[in-house]
């Protein structure tokens, strides 16, 4: 039996997961916003020790790599790096998108997760009937809205950008439990199961996160040089 520990910080929830194979043990989750590197590892060791574990006990380690907040993502990743550094177990990276539809396992019809990533824009996935139909990518909202709508089939939205999505006319739209909409950490670690029943876990220094999209304060610094060019300055 393989003990796991799944953390998710890729958005406002902090949550963490201890399970047994693909069985939860116990979940800690908090939905507070910019929160994560005051609650995280507090609530691992909480969990822990409700558990009457230590670290020592858990056999692998699994994350959320991303798509999401960039400083979400990097205090997820520093954290189950730095516990599985303590142990030379295994890690692994999961999609946020991957464990967002998990959490809507066995739906029937299209499960799309989706995380505000502003500007109009959102990364999202897309899988019908369990199977991937749409990649993680960044795409805007009025691009999205008519591939779904195409497939002809009820849709799920989850993820934390499931408002951008409640008043909108989409055709076939489903309402969402809530306690299904936001980011679980057991769900990372049933996804990570997989992947580690497959013998694909990685070192702690192996592990790597996916943003999709570059950080706010690159994109503006392009778009800065872009008008400098335009305007004919070459300077910084």
């Amino acid at each position: 039996m393989m003990k796991i520990l799944a953390i998710d910080t890729s958005a406002n929830t902090s949550t963490v997961a201890v399970l047994e194979n693909d069985t939860l043990l116990g979940l800690f989750s908090a939905n507070i916003k910019n929160k994560h590197s005051e609650v995280l590892l507090p609530m691992v060791k909480n969990l822990l020790e409700s558990l009457s574990l230590t670290n020592k006990d858990i056999d692998a380690y699994a994350v959320s790599q991303g798509p999401g907040s960039y400083t979400g993502i990097r205090i997820g990743a520093a954290t189950i790096k730095g516990l599985a550094f303590q142990t030379g177990k295994d890690c692994v990276g999961v999609s946020t998108i991957e464990a967002l539809a998990s959490n809507l396992e066995g739906f029937e019809g299209i499960v799309c997760p989706v995380m505000d990533a502003r500007r109009e824009q959102v990364y999202a996935g897309a899988f019908l009937n369990g199977e991937r139909i749409l990649s993680d990518q960044c795409i805007l909202i009025n691009d999205l809205i008519p591939m779904l709508e195409g497939y002809n089939q009820p849709i799920y939205f989850c993820g934390d950008g499931y408002h951008l999505f409640e008043n909108r006319q989409v055709a076939n739209m489903k309402k969402t439990p809530e306690l299904l909409i936001y980011q679980n950490a057991f769900s990372v670690g049933k996804v990570a199961y997989k992947y580690l029943k497959k013998g694909q876990g990685v070192s702690d220094e192996a592990l790597r996160v996916e943003y999709l999209l570059k950080v706010q304060a690159e994109r503006e610094r392009e778009e800065r040089l872009k008008q400098n060019n335009d305007n004919g300055d070459t300077s910084k």
